[in-house]
């Protein structure tokens, strides 16, 4: 037995090992996977652009885990700071304007003035390691827009260095990409599905690699409250499921998953490009 019980360690010691050299790669763009010799080695050698990019801590459905936005939000920006191929990743910030309910736990709240003044300080404090590109970006809908505070922080801290060469931009193209790919697939006669809907779902099923961030025995009652057309209120006579699904996600598949994260990466690659000519 004693044996079997040393063997059985070695055994789970090769795979937290061998789980530990997979991840290794990210060292290359991840800033938080990197010592800081690694670093300023890499902004020397002209990685100086830093991705800031936000997730956020909310309910999405009864199949669908409270931290979706960081799982489905690091990899894509971490694809985006390799096909950029000059930026270095930093820590996803779990925490965006959110809705909070006792009834549907899971949201956790931090105010888009509050959002603001965060985003200007690791803005800054990008700036302060080094970096002369600055890119701000974010999974969740809360505070974004031409008028919110993503922008706001970004011009208040591009105005205050661009005569040392910096530049800070506001990169919405990976989120506002949402609305082209729901307008794809209803033509296509998906249903209509917004938070906690086919677009998520379907991204939480092509990130799902070990089984934990869909409970996929749930996928087939996915429906929420109708998603309504704009300017249309809610009839109060109406019953409310109220289970943090709008619309319909039961054909949700990682087919679309892919297809849809191919157009965020490639819409915020564009975009990024194009601001920082």
């Amino acid at each position: 037995m004693r044996k079997l019980a040393i063997a059985t360690t070695a055994i789970a010691l090769l795979m937290t090992a061998n789980a530990y050299a997979a991840a290794a790669p990210t060292a290359d763009v991840e800033m938080e996977m990197m010592t800081w010799p690694e670093l300023k080695k890499a902004i020397e050698g002209g990685k100086t652009t830093a991705i800031i990019y936000t997730g956020g801590t909310e309910q999405r459905g009864p199949q669908n885990v409270i931290g979706g936005h960081q799982f489905m939000g690091k990899p894509l920006a971490l694809d985006i700071a390799r096909k950029l191929g000059n930026a270095i990743m930093f820590p996803v910030l779990p925490y965006t304007p959110t809705g909070t309910s006792k009834e549907v736990p899971g949201g956790v709240n931090l105010p888009a003035d509050v959002l603001g003044v965060v985003l200007e300080h690791l803005a800054e404090g990008a700036v302060a390691n080094g970096f002369k590109n600055v890119v701000l970006m974010g999974d969740s809908g809360g505070g974004q827009g031409p008028t919110g505070v993503y922008a706001a922080a970004a011009k208040k801290v591009n105005d205050k260095h661009a005569a040392e060469g910096v530049k800070v931009v506001y990169a919405d193209q990976a989120y506002a990409v949402n609305n082209e790919f729901l307008k794809q697939i209803v033509a296509e006669g998906y249903p209509m599905s917004t938070h906690g809907g086919i677009p998520d779902t379907s991204l939480m099923l092509l990130l799902d690699k070990d089984g934990t961030l869909v409970r996929k025995d749930l996928l087939a009652t996915a429906v929420g409250d109708p998603v309504l057309p704009p300017g249309t209120k809610p009839d109060p006579n109406a019953k409310r499921i109220n289970n943090g699904i709008s619309g319909d996600g039961r054909r949700s598949s990682a087919a679309l998953g892919k297809r849809l994260y191919d157009m965020k990466l490639n819409a915020a690659v564009a975009q990024i490009q194009t601001l920082l000519k």
